[in-house]
């Protein structure tokens, strides 16, 4: 026990106890983006939503949501601390993003998009979706992007 006090001791277990439990809070990276372990399926992607910080939040439930309605069965994963959605067999179609003052969504073939959401990317084919706290959202035009993309070849990552 060289160089730990008791107090840092008790501290690092009480940690280690609360992180195999799974109720250490994910980290947040620059900019509020959660730092989310690379996982398939619904848990990793609810895990992601809950660890977005404060009025995003909301946001990702919203976000999350629509997608579910406008494609039954989409598949979902966290990788590179971002949530994915994609079709079996096509390919991921969207991607979101936490910044420190919006939510980034990635529409991956959002050029082909009609119409084209309004974010360019360097990405040829990459259109954005910026969402930030105070701004009315298009919930019927999010939905008929997504069902669009969703019919599309998506990335494979």
């Amino acid at each position: 026990m060289a160089g730990k006090t008791p107090r840092t001791s008790a501290k690092r277990a009480t940690k280690a106890a609360a992180t195999k439990r799974g109720a250490a809070k994910p980290r947040l990276l620059a900019g509020g983006n959660p730092q989310i372990a690379k996982g398939y399926g619904d848990a990793p992607v609810q895990a992601y939503i809950a660890a977005m910080p404060g009025w995003k939040r909301d946001v990702g439930h919203s976000l999350d949501a629509l997608i579910v309605r406008a494609v039954p069965g989409v598949h979902k994963a966290v990788k590179w601390n971002s949530p994915l959605y994609g079709v079996e067999g096509q390919g991921w179609f969207l991607g979101i993003h936490v910044f420190s003052r919006y939510v980034k969504v990635a529409f991956f073939r959002g050029a082909s998009l009609h119409p084209v959401p309004p974010g360019a990317s360097k990405q040829q084919h990459t259109r954005y979706l910026d969402i930030h706290e105070h701004d009315q959202f298009d919930e019927a035009q999010f939905t008929n992007w997504v069902k669009q993309a969703s019919r599309l070849p998506g990335e494979r990552m």
